[in-house]
């Protein structure tokens, strides 16, 4: 009898540890593709389940209507998970979805923006960093992984062509609960974090139209900038109390946007959420720190510039990597403040030599009344 029972349980396990192997992949075994791939399925160990996703052209107000207030009146689905998700899957806040546009609308609603993450769930190059965020700015995300773990998957719109976020190693800096921009005091940032003590970049909450758009910072929707601004570790400094570079938590921006699609992005040709994997640096450290172009320094930090040459000649490394295409010219940074002050100087200086030049025609058309009343008399 005990031999039958130790037989049976022999099978047993043995069945189980062939169930295991048959169906369970390691990670490192996923294929890493760098274009959209509808024939590739990433396994992640988070077991979220395939979710199906369908284009949907906006043609008409009716259309846009229905996307807007689906689920609206759904007592088993969050309406407002429904936007979050639908607005990061589109890289785009709900106000921007217009007529005329395609958007990407998915089959299941899960609240856990995880599930669409196009990053994969496990980073074994990153197990021995505490917290890590990457940025892919061809598909307009990020995530975020706590040695080596995703923690975070959310949309971003990152520069515009002329003023790019350039890729790169970068690491966080400094916090503010709400930064008013120093070279444009309209600029409201909500939950901002700098990545760049010197060219400014930062992630914060912004407008999100769906498309690079911003100064080189990376704009976020609220909730994700609120998350990052408390989860994210800036600088330490040192005896004087100066940033020490690269000490706060890292940040990886990879490739570029292609700036030749008039609208959109890849994103909208993903069919699930498991048909496209980001490729990400094997190890993330070795990442070289990224080039800035000496124009896009505001000047009022240019004399504190660590190493000068290396800024000046980025934009000539950059454009023979093609990261900066042919025939784009770099916008160089201004300071629109200043710009006010001095326009407001000018329109200020006009208004008084206006004036002068009215009250010295009325004087001479006062002495010349004068003059002719004299004659008369």
């Amino acid at each position: 009898m005990h031999k039958i029972l130790s037989l049976i349980v022999s099978i047993l396990f043995t069945f189980l540890i062939s169930c295991s192997s048959d169906t369970e992949k390691p990670q490192s075994d996923i294929p890493v593709q760098d274009t959209v791939k509808q024939d590739t399925i990433p396994v992640f160990s988070l077991n979220y389940p395939e979710i199906k996703y369908q284009k949907v052209h906006i043609s008409d107000a009716n259309t846009l209507n229905q996307i807007k207030n689906k689920y609206r009146n759904d007592p088993n689905i969050s309406y407002r998970t429904y936007v979050r998700t639908i607005e990061t899957l589109n890289r785009k806040d709900l106000g921007f979805f217009r007529i005329g546009q395609d958007v990407v609308i998915p089959d299941t609603i899960i609240d856990d923006m995880r599930a669409y993450s196009i990053f994969p769930d496990d980073y074994p190059g990153a197990k021995n960093i505490e917290k890590l965020i990457v940025v892919c700015n061809k598909m307009q995300c990020y995530a975020c992984y706590e040695y080596g773990n995703l923690v975070r998957f959310a949309a971003a719109n990152t520069g515009k062509e002329r003023t790019p976020t350039f890729p790169g190693r970068y690491a966080l800096v400094w916090k503010q609960r709400l930064r008013t921009s120093s070279l444009d005091s309209t600029w409201k940032m909500p939950y901002t974090f700098n990545f760049h003590q010197f060219a400014g970049n930062a992630m914060h909450q912004f407008s999100m139209p769906g498309r690079p758009v911003s100064h080189s910072c990376i704009r976020q929707f609220n909730d994700d900038a609120m998350w990052i601004f408390n989860w994210g570790k800036g600088a330490k400094y040192d005896e004087k109390g100066q940033a020490i570079p690269l000490t706060g938590t890292p940040l990886i921006i990879l490739n570029t946007f292609d700036f030749t699609i008039p609208e959109g992005g890849p994103w909208l040709d993903l069919v699930s959420n498991k048909c496209y994997y980001v490729e990400i640096p094997e190890n993330p450290m070795e990442v070289e720190e990224a080039l800035i172009p000496y124009q896009q320094i505001p000047k009022s930090s240019r004399g504190m510039l660590p190493n000068v040459q290396r800024y000046k000649d980025a934009e000539k490394i950059l454009r023979e990597r093609g990261v900066i295409r042919e025939g784009v010219t770099l916008t160089e940074s201004v300071d629109f403040n200043k710009l006010r002050q001095e326009r407001a100087a000018r329109r200020e200086k006009e208004k008084l030599e206006k004036e002068r030049l009215e009250k010295e025609k009325l004087e001479k058309a006062t002495l010349e009344n004068n003059s002719n009343e004299n004659i008369n008399q």
